[in-house]
């Protein structure tokens, strides 16, 4: 098994780490654009496998995309993160010319790989791989559902006092501080709805602050979060490579699900070795199905900038 990451800083490393830390592959490339730096970073990591006990070889290499031919799963971390003030529509003209050039560059070499989308602004990165790359949609998938729902989890947990770890609970919609759309009502701790345990007041000081997950650290540390996003991508590397089948809510292209079509949102998505094998219905109520229509328009304002800037 070889898995590549494209991207070496903090999301790309971290996700990196934790690969490796997992043993999910024999063979873990990490690429970067910048002279050195992948290296230095797959030198560090490596000089912890006696420390960790693990067996992954983990190489770095400066944009050379041959390095990363045969690669089952393809990690995309690439672009810059998201300053305090910035919106992720403002990333879209700088980093959707940097997400094409690395998917050509990967495909050119590992044609039959899965892709996962980390760059933002996500839901638009993703839509931009899968429109260009050729592949079926099963094998492009969007991060950002997978981060948003851990964070939804950890908001529930301090209000019900709770593990993280015991929690089920999902985010669905664009990966965006007003995009997304966390769904209490179908939250449980050990199969108990949360909505029994939780008065109204609390279950939407919840969703409000798992809206602005995002934005809160970004305010606080000065960029964008990576032991998250890193650790979110690795789970969904792990249940591919190793055929888990979990359910996690991850950015799919939608032909008709929920809807709607010709877009890419966060959806419940069960995660197996032929990557999103199969999207989940839960059966909005009328008010979720309405925010979700809400949240897919937002998003396609953002995918017109595709076709403006001609890249698509």
């Amino acid at each position: 098994m070889k898995i590549t990451v494209v991207g070496a800083g903090a999301v790309g490393a971290t996700c990196a780490d934790n690969i490796a830390r997992k043993e999910l592959a024999e063979e873990l490339i990490l690429l970067d654009i910048k002279e050195g730096f992948a290296e230095g970073k797959a030198i560090d990591m490596m000089q912890t496998a006696a420390l960790l006990g693990f067996d992954t070889k983990i190489k770095g290499v400066t944009n050379d995309y041959s390095q990363t031919a045969g690669s089952e799963v393809v990690v995309i971390t690439s672009g810059l993160p998201r300053k305090p003030g910035m919106t992720r529509e403002e990333l879209i003209g700088i980093n959707a010319g940097i997400v094409k050039e690395v998917t050509e560059n990967i495909l050119h070499h590992s044609p039959d790989t899965i892709i996962i989308v980390v760059s933002n602004p996500m839901d638009t990165m993703n839509y931009l791989t899968f429109k260009t790359s050729g592949l079926d949609k099963n094998r492009i998938l969007g991060m950002g559902g997978a981060l948003d729902s851990s964070r939804f989890k950890y908001y529930l947990s301090l209000e019900l006092g709770c593990s993280p770890s015991d929690l089920n609970a999902v985010v669905i919609g664009g990966h965006g501080d007003t995009t997304m759309i966390p769904l209490i009502r179908h939250a449980t701790w050990n199969s108990i709805p949360v909505t029994e345990l939780l008065s109204k007041a609390q279950q939407d000081k919840v969703v409000a602050a798992t809206m602005v997950g995002g934005a809160t650290l970004t305010g606080l540390i000065g960029t964008s979060a990576w032991y998250a996003p890193g650790a979110g991508t690795a789970a969904m590397v792990e249940s591919i490579v190793r055929d888990e089948k979990k359910l996690i809510s991850s950015g799919v292209y939608l032909d008709g699900e929920y809807d709607q079509k010709d877009i890419s949102l966060v959806v419940p998505v069960i995660l197996g070795k032929n990557g999103a094998e199969k999207i989940l219905d839960f059966k909005l109520t009328d008010e979720e199905q309405a925010a979700f229509s809400k949240s897919a328009d937002a998003v396609r304002s953002m995918n017109n900038v595709l076709a403006d800037m001609k890249l698509l």
